[in-house]
């Protein structure tokens, strides 16, 4: 069995303001709860690792390279508060739009579940015991094909999602998600005992 639990977080629209397509760290504007949420996740011992869908690489918006740069200057944002990102993963292709080598159906772009398994190889996760954290109803999708949890936050793109089902839980930001998701592991290991 694998040692480690996880929280995924989705980064645009979760972690940091959505904007579009975020190409330049003048534009990354953490959520105001962000690194207090990343900090809980580090207190309880669990890895906090970024899962994001990048396709503004395929269609020529940035680069990888300012993809890296972001993230680079993302982390060290939530440090300055305490706040650690274990891993960041992110998918820059398009199944359709955008210029080659980019544009291709992969394994790693939400809803796919590929960033997550890579993340559980190499950082020794058990996705069955893990959470994803995100604004779409493509997270959750990934979060599920994984065999995680999913949570819907109401920030970003959330704020216009209209779910019936899907989600394990709705938040209202990535603090009460991980709230949510800390007291989840609570009656987990500690369950109410049933009718006697």
């Amino acid at each position: 069995m694998k040692n480690n639990v996880a929280v995924f977080m989705d980064r645009d629209g979760t972690i940091n303001e959505e904007v579009g397509y975020l190409g330049r760290v003048e534009e990354l504007v953490l959520i105001p709860v962000a690194a207090e949420a990343v900090r809980l996740v580090n207190e309880e011992g669990m890895k906090a690792v970024v899962v994001t869908n990048q396709s503004g690489v395929a269609r020529g918006f940035f680069t990888e390279e300012d993809v890296r740069l972001i993230n680079g200057r993302l982390a060290e944002m939530l440090r300055d508060e305490g706040a650690v990102i274990d891993r960041f993963y992110y998918c820059p292709h398009h199944p359709t739009e955008g210029r080659e080598p980019y544009r291709v159906a992969c394994a790693c772009r939400k809803p796919e579940p590929g960033m997550l398994l890579q993340a559980a190889a190499e950082l020794d996760i058990d996705l069955a015991r893990s959470y994803l954290i995100g604004d779409m109803l493509k997270d959750l999708d990934a979060a599920h094909r994984a065999g995680a949890k999913g949570v819907l936050v109401r920030t970003g793109y959330g704020k216009n999602v209209g779910v019936t089902d899907g989600p394990d839980y709705i938040a209202e930001d990535i603090l009460d998600a991980v709230r949510w998701i800390l007291d989840d592991r609570k009656k987990a290991r500690h369950p109410s005992p049933g009718p006697r």
